[in-house]
């Protein structure tokens, strides 16, 4: 299974989820026109890797910010990874990282963990 890389744009994140090491990552804005259709080519990758993924998944969300509909697909995500996860197929864990003095997106972290049976750690940077 091949790396999924997309590069970061003004509007979009960059993700790079590599599947040997299990090492996920979505960093910078999420506030596209569409948000399905950016995030189509991630969730289609996650559904692949969920037949094989690696021992051990880690997913790291750097987002500085994100729209309501990037958020939907944020839980998207987070649900096949719950799948993966629940499935016994491999362990994962998301690391949520958040700038110390921004409380949104602490509580959006907090949403988002409560809603999710997976390891979730909020890390503050």
């Amino acid at each position: 299974m091949d790396p999924l890389v997309i590069e970061e744009s003004i509007k979009t994140p960059s993700v790079s989820f590599d599947p040997s090491s299990g090492v996920l990552v979505i960093k910078g804005k999420s506030i596209p026109e569409n948000s399905l259709e950016f995030y189509r080519p991630v969730f289609e990758w996650l559904d692949n890797y969920s037949h094989t993924p690696a021992s051990s998944t880690e997913i790291q969300v750097r987002l500085d910010y994100f729209n309501t509909s990037s958020s939907k697909c944020m839980l998207d995500i987070f649900r096949k990874l719950e799948a993966v996860h629940s499935g016994g197929t491999g362990k994962v864990k998301v690391c949520w990282y958040y700038e110390s003095e921004d409380e949104d997106m602490m509580e959006a972290g907090e949403d988002y963990k409560a809603l999710v049976k997976i390891p979730f750690e909020l890390i503050s940077i």
